[in-house]
């Protein structure tokens, strides 16, 4: 099966024209025309992801965030953007990614997020347009599908997820019982205006500095900090199932080892 075949398959999961403006989504190596026979997903295009496609034999690699998200000047082994494209281009990998696209996509990121914490009456946190009729964009907003205390929800996040920790900006010993909660996969700092548009009471979301944790809290809202990885690795699961399902086991599919890039000593 062609490179281009399986990138339709893609497209028409999540949309190209459903990313966001700054967003580098799509084909950044290789040949359209590739015949692929194994296919590689991992979150990020690391240098240990890079290798693994390689020593696996992988004909595609899938990953949820671009190698590349602004333009390259010079590719060489210089830098290490440019020594992961060398070594792509090199062994023959086509490298495909899917980023706002699939997170902004109706039954993609931000769906299968607020279905693993069960919110319900789901609205899209911050939408960028209409498909059919249906709303998408970033984030969702719902009810929680029971009151919980601060305390109660961040270890529901954590067991939702799998999570070795989370940070929590918020008085944990608090008692007061929330029901409206938001959840935005990824970096969700810019989340926090929309969450308090929608009178959320508490956001779940990654990569939240000091000061907008503590802001936010003074907002009347808490956070819950799962991790920028800690929430997206679901991709890779996620699109093993769909493309499992289209291919009929056609192709080999293989995922990179769910790695925590982050650790608390």
């Amino acid at each position: 099966m062609k490179c281009r075949e399986i990138v339709e398959l893609l497209e028409k999961l999540a949309p190209m024209e459903m990313a966001c403006s700054w967003d580098n989504p799509g084909l950044l190596a290789g040949r359209w025309e590739k015949e692929v026979r194994r296919i590689y997903l991992a979150l990020d295009a690391t240098d240990q992801v890079v290798e693994d496609a390689a020593k696996r034999g992988a004909d595609l690699l899938i990953t949820h965030h671009p190698l590349i998200f602004k333009a390259v000047k010079q590719v060489n082994d210089g830098d290490f953007i440019g020594r992961r494209l060398l070594t792509l281009i090199r062994q023959d990998i086509s490298y495909y990614a899917m980023h706002t696209n699939f997170d902004s996509a109706p039954g993609c990121m931000a769906d299968l997020a607020a279905g693993r914490l069960g919110l319900t009456q789901g609205k899209v946190l911050e939408p960028l347009g209409e498909q059919d009729g249906v709303a998408y964009g970033i984030g969702k907003a719902g009810r929680l599908p029971r009151p919980m205390t601060l305390k109660e929800l961040a270890l529901a996040v954590k067991e939702a997820f799998r999570l070795p920790f989370v940070t929590v900006y918020g008085e944990l010993s608090g008692k007061e019982k929330l029901s409206l909660c938001a959840i935005s996969p990824g970096s969700g700092g810019s989340m926090i205006a929309p969450a308090l548009a929608q009178g959320v009471q508490v956001l779940v979301t990654g990569d939240i500095s000091h000061h907008e944790g503590i802001d936010s809290v003074a907002r009347q809202m808490a956070v819950i900090d799962a991790g920028h990885y800690g929430l997206e690795y679901l991709f890779m699961d996620f699109l093993e199932g769909y493309l499992g399902e289209r291919l009929g086991g056609r192709i080999a599919i293989e995922k990179a080892p769910v790695a925590f890039p982050e650790a608390v000593v």
